[in-house]
């Protein structure tokens, strides 16, 4: 037993909360209820009161228990458990825990330490009996028995072949068709739900659920909701609970702010209304030729309290996922389209943010009250615009648009002094009829209202940062840490073969990068400059702990503008709620529990970001299906030694060019320049390039694309467009293609 664990032995008497936690932390072997009894010398009554404890911390979601009854805390890892491998890739094995009952929590990946010479290397499906422990931020394994080997489920749909049916997985990646030992109801050309069987060559699958047609309507967002594990339905009890808070009074000691003409501008088909604005001219002598606005946020925190079932399920969920087709809310529809949702002419709940605006775009102050709103409109960007440009008549133009419009010329002028990251990205709309069907892909376009809106937003959520910080309180970060040198290295060299010069010696700013675009100018590459500086960026992230925002160029950041579709937003509302007490549902976690918390819902926001991409991909495929075989425009999106992906201008989608469509000629990989060189005409395919290419292949389940030269040195197979014959996989990789050579720096 290890000192602190004799530590707590001596220290008789019903253990606090954290005492268990640090206990079962902390041992170094499993434990459970007689274990806990035993280092705090409990007996008779106490271990009857013990029991309860536990099972409280059980229901609060402060432990679980592993097979045996042993405890471990919540989010962590039994000390002895079971883990099933999913990732191998040379010596690196990674494996993630076979039981995992924490639902609000993404199960860990551990990296498996496994013994030399102890047996046959383990493959991914195989399964372990292992003893973790925890290392700095993540896990490690260390196998004890190799188990029986289980199943393994895919995403796919059926193929008929000769008599016989095969698996053709939804993932790019998957270059393999599985033979098929049971397809159950499955129909050729049906998406299906299977489990692989079998060992090694010999793998094959049975088909457990049939989930339909795959290129119907609405059926590409089902792929990625079930590939993802996103969870897209609520109980019967926690939908009784939503319909039982949304019938609450709005309670008594609320600001009223009825009277003031608050509106929302929103997207068009927005499914939800979270934040509105208001802003007119400052009467305060002081803040003379300043400005004074009001953001309204839905007031979540007041329905959804924490330790309920709405808030269980809400932390689990993370964020809402918005698909072209639909929206897998973080909360029922009863609170987030209607009750929470901030609509014209009805009462609404709102946590609001009250600012002064200095003349030229500083916040002087701010105040949050909790409020009750009557919102005055729910106007479109588009029509909102509209208004302000004179196009469309609107009965608040003067009155309510125009002042906001003005209160942000004096934001926008500050944005620009603080010179944040800039990248001018298309962003890809799919416009759908009444039944799902796809009318249109094309880039949304990009208005003043939106930027309005957005610098409105930003504004609040730094004063709901300074404002917490200012009560010493608990802040939930949204961080932005600047980019990591190596990745710096790699832009200065791409750019060094644009002939663009980027000193690695001067202090990294956002204001860096947006030079180095308006050197590019309107030069073909812009774009992939853009592209590159937006890769070079680190991810954002959750945490209590303050790194500041470097895209933003800002040294306090918190998201406090959207708590209907984030959970990181919800408890920041709970914060300001308990730091400035305004009632009730301001109760916040502890600090370590912040910092899981923080963890848990980027990654989940990172898992939502991966589902809506690869659903637009599918989207885009579907749509250039009805286009195999013309020449389109298309630009050099990336370049690798077996190939070049492209997109189509205008539309997007990745396609890859592979190699040995380049016809006979070798070609040199200049990894630093980015390009393909043809050796004997010194023909370039270059990153950023424009050329035209034939769409050779476009596969609506697993959204790739494949191009082709236009002058017909490719050699591509066509696509089998018949109702119930996927397309093909034409490309197979083994190794680097013959007509490539490598330069640059190793791998």
């Amino acid at each position: 037993m290890t000192k602190q664990n004799k530590a707590k032995k001596s220290a008789p008497g019903m253990p606090t909360r954290q005492q268990i936690l640090d206990f079962i932390t902390h041992s170094d072997q499993p434990a459970g209820k007689r274990e806990i009894a035993r280092a705090f010398a409990l007996s008779g009554q106490e271990k009857i009161a013990l029991k309860a404890l536990l099972k409280d911390m059980a229901d609060e979601g402060l432990i679980d228990s592993a097979p045996g009854r042993a405890f471990h805390k919540m989010g962590g890892v039994p000390k002895v458990t079971v883990l099933r491998i999913v990732d191998a890739d040379g010596d690196t094995v990674w494996a993630v825990p076979e039981r995992w009952e924490a639902e609000h929590i993404p199960a860990p990946r551990l990296r498996v330490r496994e013994k030399r010479g102890k047996g046959a290397a383990l493959g991914v499906g195989d399964r372990i009996l292992a003893r973790t422990e925890e290392a700095g931020k993540g896990w490690i394994a260390h196998p004890m028995k190799k188990l029986a080997k289980g199943e393994e489920t895919m995403l796919g749909v059926l193929r008929e072949e000769g008599g016989k049916f095969w698996l053709q997985g939804v993932e790019k990646k998957e270059r393999r068709d599985f033979p098929v030992s049971d397809r159950g109801e499955g129909q050729a050309g049906d998406l299906v739900l299977a489990e692989k069987t079998g060992r090694p060559p010999r793998l094959t699958a049975r088909v457990i659920e049939v989930l339909g047609d795959p290129f119907a309507p609405r059926s590409f967002s089902m792929i990625a909701i079930h590939r993802h594990g996103i969870p897209n339905a609520f109980s019967e009890d926690l939908l009784a609970e939503a319909e039982r808070v949304a019938k609450l009074d709005l309670g008594k000691g609320r600001e009223d702010l009825r009277d003031v003409p608050i509106v929302a501008i929103d997207p068009a088909d927005a499914r939800d209304h979270d934040d509105a604005v208001w802003a007119a001219p400052d009467d305060d002598p002081k803040n003379a030729g300043g400005w004074k606005a009001i953001v309204a946020i839905a007031d979540v925190s007041f329905y959804v309290r924490p330790g309920s079932l709405l808030d269980r399920e809400a932390r689990k969920r993370g964020n809402s996922v918005y698909f072209p087709d639909r929206v897998v809310p973080m909360l029922p529809e009863v609170l987030s389209a209607d009750i929470c949702s901030l609509k014209q002419d009805v009462d609404r709940a709102a946590l609001v943010c009250h600012l002064r605006v200095s003349a030229k775009g500083e916040l002087r102050s701010w105040r949050f009250s909790r409020a009750v709103v009557r919102l005055a409109a729910n106007i479109a960007y588009e029509d909102a615009q509209a208004a302000i440009d004179g196009g469309l008549d609107h009965p608040l133009t003067q009155t309510v648009l125009r002042p906001l419009w003005d209160c942000w010329d004096a934001l926008y002028k500050a944005r620009g002094k603080r010179e944040p990251l800039d990248l001018d990205l298309p962003e890809r709309r799919i416009v759908l009829d009444e039944k799902g069907r796809i009318l249109s892909v094309a880039p949304r376009e990009r208005l003043d209202a939106h930027k309005l809106i957005e610098d409105y937003m930003i504004a609040a959520n730094v004063a709901a940062a300074k404002a917490l910080e200012a009560k010493k309180a608990p802040v939930m970060y949204r961080v932005h840490e600047p980019p990591s040198r190596e990745k710096l290295v790699a832009l200065k060299d791409y750019l060094k073969t644009l002939d663009v010069e980027f000193a690695l010696g001067q202090v990294i700013r956002p204001a860096t990068f947006n030079h180095v675009i308006a050197r590019v100018g309107d030069a073909d590459f812009r774009e992939e400059v853009m592209t590159q500086v937006l890769r070079t960026q680190t991810q954002a992230y959750y945490g209590p702990a303050n790194h500041g925002h470097f895209g933003l160029a800002l040294g306090s950041y918190a998201h406090f503008t959207s708590p209907i579709r984030r959970y990181a937003d919800l408890v920041v509302h709970r914060a300001l709620v308990g730091a400035y007490d305004l009632g009730p549902g301001g109760e916040l976690p502890a600090d370590a529990d912040m910092e899981k918390t923080g963890e848990v819902i980027s990654q989940l926001e990172r898992r939502a970001m991966e589902a809506e991409r690869e659903t637009v991909d599918r989207y885009v495929a579907a749509y250039l299906s009805a286009h195999v075989g013309e020449v389109m425009e298309a630009r050099i999106t990336g370049v690798q030694n077996f190939g070049f992906f492209a997109t189509v201008d205008g539309v997007g989608g990745d396609g890859l060019v592979p190699a040995r469509d380049l016809g006979r000629e070798y070609f040199r990989y200049d990894e630093a320049a980015q390009k393909l060189v043809g050796e004997e005409t010194g023909e370039e395919f270059a990153l950023g390039q424009k050329l035209k290419l034939r769409l050779a292949e476009a596969n609506p389940v697993s959204g790739a694309l494949r191009f082709e030269l236009p002058d017909g040195k490719g050699s591509g197979s066509g696509t089998d467009r018949r109702r119930g014959g996927p397309p093909k996989r034409a490309i197979k990789r083994r190794g680097r293609p013959a007509n490539i050579r490598h330069q640059g720096k190793k791998r």
